[in-house]
């Protein structure tokens, strides 16, 4: 068993860590500020367990994390709360500077203060979570490796690129024991309703136009957040220090693809009067909308032996299986400002 602090654990990627942290034995310390798109219902299914803890704290207050810090002395950090949708950091950059630079340098002082004062232990561990949209956009070919230099286009991904350099600087100049994951797109079940993959099956139940960016052309490779998780744990136990790892599903699609295979899963699990793919609609694309991102996962897989384990069909059928069955979960959330809308087109 392993005491691991995780921030942002309220949050989609943070919640499927806590989930499968908690159920393999670790104990957990879940903090999270609860921004707009944080639900402790997110974690629910684990919130009376012995082996876990919620704080609310926001990663943006120094004194709060020294205090979590010296009352539960974790034995790892998995940093992963952040502000993460392109869209918002485009209308509103201030929070994603706030949060991903600031929080993260606020982390690490508290980090390397506690892990100074506990003599430097050498099985502590920061991992940091990040993405691929660091490394900016691909052509038709090519895919991100580990060494590829880092071009990112958005105030989202310039704010993560600025947090990994932090990161990286802290283990150079400081000795602060520390590994890195860039991952390529998630999706699955708690996804909050503002991103593609939730807002089209959200919109599609309600019969709404299902927005596209441009012409659909823009590819991503997709990645279900509970093998994202499973590699983040795995990162987290056995990763060499200092040492970063690109986290891919192997499954690339463009935005037009994914969204005509969702809408043919929806067409067969709810029937509706006409296809679902009538009400796709293509919208003004987003400003710097990066062409294509794919990674390249040799490393992990050679090093760690990992490999997702679910297919982007075989994981779309699950999300969309999972919306149907949890509508009290999402309808919860459709209130929230900018739920269901494409943000960023200023």
């Amino acid at each position: 068993m392993t005491k691991i602090l995780i921030t942002g654990g309220a949050g989609f990627i943070g919640s499927a860590v806590v989930r499968l942290a908690v159920t393999r034995g670790h104990e957990v310390i879940n903090l999270d500020a609860l921004t707009y798109a944080a639900c402790l219902d997110n974690v629910a299914s684990v919130a009376e367990a012995p082996n876990y803890t919620f704080i609310k704290a926001d990663i943006r207050d120094r004194a709060a994390l020294d205090k979590v810090f010296e009352g539960y002395a974790p034995q790892a950090v998995m940093h992963l709360a952040a502000e993460s949708h392109v869209d918002r950091s485009i209308d509103g950059p201030g929070n994603f500077i706030e949060t991903n630079i600031t929080g993260t340098y606020n982390m690490l002082e508290a980090a390397r203060s506690y892990w100074q004062d506990q003599n430097r232990p050498a099985d502590f561990r920061f991992h940091h979570i990040s993405t691929d949209e660091v490394f900016g956009s691909l052509g038709s070919e090519g895919q991100f490796t580990e060494k590829t230099p880092y071009d990112p286009r958005s105030p989202y991904s310039a704010s993560k690129a600025g947090s990994d350099h932090l990161v990286r600087a802290w283990s150079e100049t400081y000795g602060l024991p520390v590994v890195l994951t860039n991952c390529s797109n998630n999706y699955g079940p708690f996804h909050f309703p503002e991103k593609l993959v939730p807002v089209v099956i959200l919109n599609a139940l309600s019969g709404k136009r299902l927005p596209i960016y441009g012409t659909g052309e823009n590819v991503r490779d997709w990645l279900y957040v509970e093998d994202h998780a499973d590699a983040l744990l795995l990162v987290l136990e056995k990763g060499a220090l200092g040492r970063s790892y690109n986290i891919g599903g192997e499954n690339e699609r463009s935005n037009l693809e994914l969204v005509r295979t969702l809408c043919s899963i929806l067409d067969r699990l709810r029937p509706a009067d006409k296809p679902y793919a009538d009400l796709i609609e293509f919208v003004t694309d987003r400003p710097g909308h990066d062409a294509r991102y794919a990674i390249d996962p040799t490393r992990i897989r050679k090093e760690l032996g990992w490999r997702p384990s679910v297919t982007v069909e075989e994981g779309l059928e699950k999300t969309v299986r999972w919306y149907l069955d949890n509508e009290s979960w999402w309808r919860a959330l459709q209130t929230r400002q900018g739920v269901g809308q494409r943000l960023g087109t200023v």
